[in-house]
């Protein structure tokens, strides 16, 4: 397979489509579509019309690219992503992403709901992602060099933008948001963990734990795309909740702290456009 021409033929279509060179792509996570509200002069498009674009297929993933103004920036929003676990390829699961980077996009936002390690913390916490573990077994980057993409050897020293990250911090306090900062876990799903898993993670310095993101982030990232991670801690991990975990309990999460995270985001994205745009 020719994963640079498949993006290609993607990024193409939606040209055509498109009324605007977006700046910023934003990727919603489970339970996390509610932001689609908040554009203006959308256009929507299921990824089911979209060239090779993979298409969810776990609730809470709607399945449609939207494309507008938000916060005043031209941007993308992916309204669901697709998974590891959904039997598809790192190369699909990173689809999104380069697609938004052959568009023109020079910064992405993405967001995940995640299980929380911190024993302080209580579910509805927003957390910035200031750096990942990859235990998903795989990397985007494995396989045959692709050039056209970018370097093979990426460096992920500051894979989540540090300017981009303070400027956040500086917007969350002045919008009275409570932001935690932490390390994401990335594993390859679709069971959640076992207790003893918890326990092994908590040792490795993890604050929340998930199955997506990081291969997004490094497909990225070879891109030239600076990055913004988010997870919402949607639930506690196991041994440090009562209970089972379940999907429901991540999207009745999401929905309790829809309004401040997506105020947050709309700031966000306002933020990295002026920014990637020398504003």
């Amino acid at each position: 397979m020719d994963w640079f021409e498949e993006v290609t033929k993607a990024a193409a279509y939606l040209k055509s489509r498109l009324t605007a060179v977006p700046q910023v792509a934003v990727v919603l996570g489970s339970g996390l579509g509610f932001l689609e509200s908040q554009m203006k002069d959308a256009i929507s498009i299921p990824y089911g019309e979209i060239p090779g674009f993979p298409v969810s297929t776990v609730p809470g993933h709607s399945g449609r690219l939207v494309s507008g103004s938000l916060g005043g920036t031209p941007a993308l929003l992916f309204c669901g992503r697709v998974h590891l676990y959904e039997g598809l390829s790192p190369q699909k699961v990173a689809m999104q992403v380069r697609t938004a980077g052959l568009l023109g996009v020079k910064a992405v936002l993405l967001t995940n709901a995640a299980g929380g390690l911190d024993p302080t913390w209580t579910p509805g916490e927003i957390m910035l992602i200031t750096d990942h573990v990859n235990l998903q077994g795989t990397n985007v980057l494995c396989g045959p060099v692709e050039s056209r993409f970018g370097e093979r050897f990426v460096d992920l020293t500051d894979a989540y933008d540090a300017e981009l990250r303070s400027q956040v911090r500086r917007q969350a306090r002045a919008m009275g948001i409570v932001v935690r900062e932490g390390v994401y876990l990335g594993l390859l799903g679709p069971s959640y963990e076992t207790r003893a898993e918890i326990r092994m993670f908590r040792l490795l310095g993890v604050d929340a734990v998930g199955m997506s993101t990081v291969q997004e982030t490094i497909a990225a990232r070879q891109l030239g795309m600076r990055v913004l991670g988010f997870s919402v801690v949607t639930n506690m991990a196991a041994g440090l909740s009562f209970g089972k975990l379940s999907h429901d309990e991540v999207k009745e999460t999401a929905a309790r702290v829809q309004k401040r995270f997506s105020e947050l985001l709309v700031a966000s994205v306002r933020t990295a456009g002026q920014v990637v745009s020398g504003g």
